[in-house]
């Protein structure tokens, strides 16, 4: 009998643990549920919170969209909406203007499409620079709000009318004037409608920063006469004549640091080839040959993500080589050089801005690392990581 009691009661003891290791399991089962609906309701807070609110764009418009937006259609400054946005913020983007960055900057997308998901297989709305984009496909896509550059914006024609008849609210940025009051504009304009406006605080206030201390170091500089520049886009080889730039683009970043763009008395548009017995006649000081990553074009100047010093050298040596220009000042002092292209009207144009004045103004720059910028910006505002090479000198 006491033996059947001891059994009895060793059942019991049994039963009581495996209840008590039950219920911890259960215990713990229903505190990592909670968990992970807590954090996933977490990530859907900017969605849950949105909210209606008036953005003035940097045309004057009055608009209203959901902020923080929860469905995005970007027509061009990809990466500018990602340093501001933050990249996690591509998760609430379904559809693009495909051929301005793909198409145009290719080096850059390859490197996007890497380390952010979905990002290849985004819908393509087309392109409102080649009469592509498609209203329709927008519509389809029922955004919350488009955002264009404004020379996407002054290409839509009757797609506008499409668009403000379907509800949707087109929002308007301007990278490409090159003014600080629209950079800064524009930069503050995408933090509102993603609802990132403190990261797009600190991005203004350190675009500001930089180029307030360019050209505070231009103002110390020698008062002499300013350097002539000769500006060329490098996109189809020095047997080419390429565009040069009248009051746009690195045409305008010549004037803005203090230099004669021998453009702006020779083109009567904003940009197109100079003559080459014009380069000639004037015989510049500096020369600036833009290169970048197009896809399709073997005789450009390299530069990029996937270019190095040696590359960028040999692609851009050609051009000090064309027929008169050894005789030319700038290419006896070797005062040519090479910026990528895509580095033009974007957040991170004030390190072009100081690898322009540094050219010009070597004493007053002489502190100041370009490269050492960009990777710093890369480090703290994107999901790429800095490489390759971005600006050179012909000159080792």
């Amino acid at each position: 009998m006491a033996l059947f009691r001891l059994a009895r009661h060793a059942r019991a003891l049994c039963a009581g643990a495996a209840r008590r290791t039950f219920v911890r399991a259960t215990l713990r089962a229903t505190l990592r549920a909670t968990a992970s609906a807590l954090i996933g309701t977490a990530a859907l807070l900017p969605t849950a919170w949105a909210k209606p609110i008036t953005v003035t764009d940097v045309l004057g418009r009055q608009v209203q969209v959901e902020s923080p937006a929860r469905r995005v259609v970007l027509g061009f400054h990809f990466e500018e909406f990602t340093a501001i946005a933050g990249a996690p913020a591509w998760s609430r983007v379904v559809g693009i203007s495909r051929t301005g960055w793909a198409g145009w900057r290719a080096g850059n997308w390859a490197r996007y499409t890497e380390v952010i998901p979905g990002l290849k297989d985004l819908p393509d709305v087309g392109f409102t620079d080649d009469s592509s984009f498609s209203a329709e496909k927008v519509i389809a896509l029922r955004p919350d709000v488009l955002i264009l550059p404004e020379w996407g914006w002054n290409a839509l024609g009757p797609a506008a009318a499409q668009l403000q008849a379907a509800g949707v609210p087109v929002v308007v940025v301007d990278y490409n004037a090159q003014t600080l009051e629209r950079h800064l504009a524009s930069t503050r304009l995408i933090g509102s409608v993603m609802g990132a406006t403190a990261r797009a605080e600190t991005l203004a206030r350190l675009y500001q920063a930089k180029v307030d201390d360019v050209m505070a170091r231009i103002a110390r500089a020698p008062k002499t006469a300013a350097p002539k520049v000769y500006v060329e886009l490098g996109r189809d080889g020095a047997g080419t004549i390429g565009n040069s730039y009248q009051g746009t683009m690195w045409g305008r970043m010549v004037t803005t640091v203090g230099g004669q763009n021998l453009a702006d008395r020779h083109l009567k548009s904003p940009w197109g080839p100079l003559n080459p017995e014009v380069v000639l006649a004037e015989n510049p000081d500096h020369v600036l040959i833009a290169g970048s990553s197009w896809a399709n074009r073997p005789q450009a100047v390299r530069l990029g993500y996937a270019s190095d010093d040696a590359t960028a050298r040999a692609t851009l040596r050609p051009y000090a080589e064309r027929a008169g220009w050894p005789g030319l000042t700038a290419v006896r002092r070797q005062q040519v050089f090479t910026i990528d292209h895509g580095l033009c009207r974007t957040l991170t144009d004030y390190t072009a801005l100081q690898f322009i004045a540094k050219q010009l103004y070597p004493a007053q720059f002489a502190d100041v690392d370009p490269a050492a910028e960009l990777r710093r910006y890369h480090e703290q505002f994107l999901p790429v990581a800095y490489g390759g090479t971005w600006f050179l000198s012909l000159k080792p």
